[in-house]
């Protein structure tokens, strides 16, 4: 199984709903954004945050592809948008590697 960084470098969604999720990280508010999409739940760290939002945008994609009835445009531009900070949060949160002695 990848880790989860190498699973979101991996991902390829439309340019335009990238630029749109970038565009909206201005106004992303964790505990009002995560809750929707979450149904209630807010994980307190990013890890485990992560692990949900990235099944719930894997089930999004698809739906988008198969140009489902229930697709929404806005609910996978703010998941996109969560993925980016969940993802800037926990690489924050990363120990420095210790550079060798000289």
């Amino acid at each position: 199984m990848l880790d989860l960084h190498t699973q979101i470098r991996r991902l390829n969604r439309p340019q335009l709903l990238v630029r749109a999720a970038r565009f909206a990280l201005t106004d992303y508010q964790r505990g009002r954004d995560l809750s929707r999409l979450l149904d209630g739940r807010v994980p307190a760290t990013p890890g485990p945050t992560l692990m949900i939002l990235m099944e719930r945008e894997t089930e999004m994609e698809a739906a988008r592809r198969a140009q489902s009835y229930d697709y929404r445009i806005g609910d996978h531009i703010t998941a996109l948008c969560a993925i980016m900070s969940e993802a800037r949060d926990l690489a924050a949160t990363r120990p420095c590697p210790v550079p060798p002695p000289t």
